[in-house]
């Protein structure tokens, strides 16, 4: 049985990549849930995709989504370099890096100053735990002052911010979000992708094994302790113009891009535009019917759509 496809005619299956090697309830599996969930909604071919990465966990990430598209894994830190070399050779090529809090604020710090500042057309996700996940969870550059591993040793360094580092440098989309959040993460990415320029998004993303104890300032009940979202994210997606074209007096359906329908409704020519009451009537009445009334009041100067309401 056929499943729900998207804009352009894909199954979310198109979508995937393989079967994930991290660790069962690794925060990196569920960004990859949401990068899924976005591509699909937003109706991008996944051919027209490169995704990059550097080592540690993190650049693991991009074998478990979209494996139409193209990929590179480059060497620990030098992500940005190939990025910028991929996007200035093909700019039709919509690019995804996944890199770490290690890979992006240690070795590949230099890299990833100069790919903010100069704005090119990426998304930049850094898979933040706050430690090397690979190399047995020692403290990475964003893991705060006082914070502790398991061993009971504690940090006395205070903590790269890369999101106040991009901001400074002057990355024209930046965004923090928490991986056990999919509505706000989700809302994100798919904003990130429909922007033209560097949209950079730390997301906090717990290391289930060497990260989510008591003490850590990156796990997940200290992240879920000290969520404060600032609002209330969501993104509507552009998509192509609908336009209708129909007579007075008849009722035009339009299947919206979500797949919901609306019913237009445009008033014939004895139409009175200068009744206040009966254009009140008529817009109670069109209600009760489930239709949207159009058409311009002269009393009010207002048409009568979804925007009068």
């Amino acid at each position: 049985m056929a499943g729900k496809v998207n804009i352009i005619g894909l199954e979310s299956t198109a979508y995937r990549g393989a079967k994930t090697t991290l660790c069962a309830g690794c925060g990196h599996n569920s960004i990859t849930e949401r990068i899924i969930d976005s591509f699909f909604e937003l109706g991008i071919q996944p051919t027209d995709v490169i995704k990059l990465s550097g080592i540690g966990c993190s650049s693991k990430s991009p074998a478990y989504f979209l494996n139409q598209s193209h990929g590179f894994n480059s060497v620990h830190g030098r992500m940005p370099s190939l990025a910028t070399g991929a996007v200035v050779a093909n700019r039709k090529m919509i690019a995804i890096g996944i890199s770490g809090d290690g890979d992006t604020g240690a070795i590949g710090i230099g890299q990833f100053v100069h790919l903010m500042r100069r704005n090119l057309p990426i998304v930049y996700v850094i898979e933040d735990n706050g430690c090397y996940g690979l190399t047995k969870g020692q403290f990475s550059p964003t893991a705060d002052l006082g914070s502790t591993l398991k061993t009971g040793v504690i940090n006395d360094l205070p903590p790269i911010d890369t999101c106040a580092l991009a901001v400074e440098l002057g990355a024209s989309f930046v965004a923090r979000s928490f991986s056990g959040d999919p509505k706000q993460l989700k809302a994100i990415l798919k904003a990130a992708l429909s922007h033209r320029g560097t949209s950079m998004i730390d997301v906090l993303s717990p290391c289930v094994t060497f990260n989510d104890h008591e003490g850590s300032t990156k796990s997940y009940a200290y992240v879920k302790d000290h969520d404060e979202p600032m609002s209330e994210v969501g993104f509507v997606p552009y998509f192509e113009d609908i336009s209708v074209d129909y007579e007075p007096g008849t009722t035009q359906e339009v299947k919206m891009h979500d797949g919901s329908r609306l019913f237009l409704k445009k008033l014939d020519e004895s139409y009175d535009a200068t009744d206040k009451i009966q254009a009140l009537r008529t817009l109670h009445e069109a209600s009760r019917r489930g239709e949207f009334a159009t058409r311009v009041n002269a009393t009010t100067s207002c048409g009568f759509s979804s925007s009068c309401r």
